[in-house]
Formats: C-alpha cells, structure tokens, sequence
C-alpha cells in the first residue's frame, strides 16, 4: 500500500482505489493460475491474464491505463515479496504484520479443552450395552 502511495505520487494520482482493486484482482490471479476465466462470453482465457485484460479494456473505453498499470505493479511487487522470494533459495518473508496489530486484532487464545477420557461419545458406554443385550447369559438375544 505505501509503494502504491508512492507511486501514486510520480504519476500524478490523487485517487488509488482503481490501482488498488487492480492490485488485488492481480494477486488473487497469481495465486489461481489453473482458473478459467470468461470475459463478457467472448474470450476464454487463464486466470493471470486477467489484470492484462482488465488493462485491455480500460484502454479501449479510454480510461487512463497507467493508473491500471500502476496497479499490475504493485501487485507484482506485491506478489513477488509475499509468495515467490520467500520460496527460493535461502529465502525469507520480507512483509510482516506489525505485532500491534497481531495484538489489536487477533483474538485472544482459547483455553484447551479437557475431555474426560472415561466417559465415551453421549455418556453411553455404547460397546458394553450391546455385548450385554447380545449374551444369552444375562438374558439378550434370541
């Protein structure tokens, strides 16, 4: 978000929601490559593409596509920081979550459970009871 901001900057864009949405749709394609996309019934194309056909059509109504490639950017960045470089070779992961906000916002860690090994699903002691109702000693069965 801050590279964004930065870069918003140099070209000259006050408003980054367009770049931002873009950024996401441009993620969320990286990380689902083997999807099938249908853009408006008439092309058929894989997931990654999609930012590039987004792109395509901004370009075609007239819309300022640097503020689309400002966000195909940044999601790249983006993507590469958060899922490629920390797979590699001596690789680590670059972005963190701030510990503040780990302690705003997770939530507070449960207490464990104790389950009473004794007791059986129900209460029953569903084996036992039909073992009894089979044995013609105490009376179960035909």
């Amino acid at each position: 978000m801050v590279f964004m901001i930065i870069c918003g900057i140099f070209v000259s864009q006050l408003f980054l929601g367009q770049a931002f949405t873009i950024m996401l749709v441009y993620v969320w394609s990286r990380r689902n490559p083997l999807l099938r996309m249908n853009f408006f019934g008439v092309l058929n194309f894989q997931a990654p593409y999609l930012p590039w056909v987004i792109l395509l059509l901004s370009i075609l109504v007239g819309n300022n596509a640097v503020v689309d490639f400002l966000g195909i950017a940044c999601g790249h960045f983006y993507y590469f920081l958060q899922d490629v470089f920390p797979r590699q070779p001596n690789g680590f992961k670059i972005l963190e979550t701030p510990l503040l906000l780990k302690w705003l916002f997770d939530p507070p860690p449960r207490a464990a459970i104790v389950v009473d090994e004794t007791q059986n699903p129900g209460g029953f002691n569903w084996a036992d009871n039909a073992m009894e109702q089979l044995d013609p000693a105490n009376g179960g069965g035909n």
